[in-house]
């Protein structure tokens, strides 16, 4: 057993919100008080005082490159990255080598994922060998264990192809995410068009990429009935189509990233190929409608897009180098410092978009603190100084590296275990 005492919970599905101890046996919670008394017998004691109890973290957007690409990543050091980021569940993406268009590749994933300690999950892929041509059995990959369906990392343009994913997709109940740029708009990629492309003398991508295809493919939500996830938002035009979609009461979700909600196209300039990106980073308008979106709730999940490479990789030049960056050891603090230390968020609202609602979309059973709930926690201390870098993940291509921000994962606990703690941490009053 453990018992966690006197941590401050947040839990943005039941409300609950207060000083509360959790008693956990095995891998469910089975009481939550004000006050409860150690049970005899073994139980390990956490004094969780002046520390943030949250659900634990889940992102449903991660690349761990396994199988096909182990030298960025594997399941075993993206799961240990995301043990110490807060994460107790991720959904990985199916472009590997070969993709997860297959039950054997699948059951292969989720096999290892079984292995790390926290809860490995994927998406299967919506076409065979992400060449948007023809679509996968996505009935027999729901059967075999898939969360959800995306080519993520290749835009769909077959209009009547997307059309039949969604329709599929929306018999199974399932989630199918779009990853929206349009090559047509698209001279080179992970740099805006505009001040950034202009400082290397390259075309860029235009803003029209996105919203050209986020246009289509809420149309085709409404037409379908689908849960459509509009992945890794980059323009403010963007967001404001899912507004009005969210509003007209269509099955939209929407995923932000920590970088875009954090940096603007200055940064490829600063940093050059550590944030080259798909989508790019934009301009400090988009940058604070993104914000206004995750405020309004127009967008719903923060999604880190956990995106690994090698150094040698990221040192080559800018239109030859590869786009993403890591950010499932960052994204938390990014999110405590650039959103609620900003004033632009609550705890809650925090913890919503990267706990409860990701969760919610994918019909995980997770993201939320109650008795009889999953014994997945996360111990934060939102007023402690971090240092980014050190990092657990194999890959270390972050723009972050250096920075100093606000909010440290003190422990992650996931299914009843303690996968990662952070021994030395200041403790103070949230």
């Amino acid at each position: 057993m453990l018992l966690i005492q006197n941590g401050y919970i947040i839990d943005p599905k039941s409300h609950r919100e207060g000083k509360y101890d959790i008693l956990i046996d095995r891998d469910k919670i089975v009481k939550i008080d004000r006050r409860l008394v150690k049970p005899s017998g073994k139980c390990r004691v956490i004094n969780a005082e002046g520390l943030l109890v949250s659900p634990g973290l889940v992102d449903v957007h991660v690349h761990f490159r396994d199988p096909g690409f182990t030298d960025k990543e594997d399941i075993m050091t993206g799961a240990a990255a995301a043990a110490k980021g807060g994460f107790t569940t991720v959904v990985m993406m199916a472009n590997t080598n070969p993709h997860i268009d297959n039950t054997d590749t699948l059951k292969q994933v989720l096999e290892k994922g079984r292995e790390t300690g926290i809860r490995v999950l994927t998406c299967a892929n919506v076409t065979k060998e992400m060449k948007g041509i023809e679509l996968t059995d996505m009935e027999t990959l729901a059967r075999n264990g898939a969360s959800g369906f995306t080519d993520d990392g290749v835009p769909l343009m077959d209009e009547a192809l997307v059309t039949e994913a969604m329709k599929r997709a929306a018999r199974l109940d399932m989630p199918i995410s779009f990853h929206e740029e349009n090559p047509e708009y698209i001279g080179n990629n992970g740099i805006n068009m505009g001040k950034a492309s202009a400082h290397y003398g390259i075309q860029g991508s235009s803003r029209e990429a996105e919203i050209s295809l986020v246009e289509r493919d809420l149309k085709l939500a409404a037409e379908t009935g689908a849960i459509v996830n509009i992945q890794h938002i980059s323009a403010k035009e963007s967001v404001e189509l899912i507004r009005h979609a969210k509003k007209a009461g269509f099955n939209i979700h929407a995923e932000a990233t920590p970088h875009h909600f954090t940096l603007t196209e200055e940064a490829a300039i600063t940093y050059g190929t550590l944030a080259k990106m798909n989508p790019p980073l934009r301009e400090e308008a988009d940058r604070q409608e993104i914000i206004r979106g995750l405020a309004d709730g127009t967008i719903d999940i923060i999604a880190t897009d956990h995106a690994p490479h090698t150094n040698e990789e990221k040192s080559q030049p800018i239109t030859a180098a590869p786009s993403g960056i890591i950010g499932l050891e960052t994204s938390l603090a990014l999110g405590i410092t650039e959103l609620v230390g900003e004033g632009y968020l609550t705890l809650r609202q925090l913890i919503a978009a990267m706990s409860t609602n990701p969760a919610a979309m994918y019909h995980i059973d997770a993201g939320y603190i109650a008795e009889g709930g999953p014994a997945d926690l996360v111990l934060i201390d939102t007023a402690a100084d971090v240092t980014v870098g050190n990092y657990a993940s194999k890959a270390s291509n972050s723009p972050f590296t250096g920075w100093k921000l606000k909010g440290k994962v003190v422990n992650t606990i996931c299914a009843g275990e303690l996968v990662y703690s952070c021994k030395k941490h200041l403790s103070k009053k949230i």
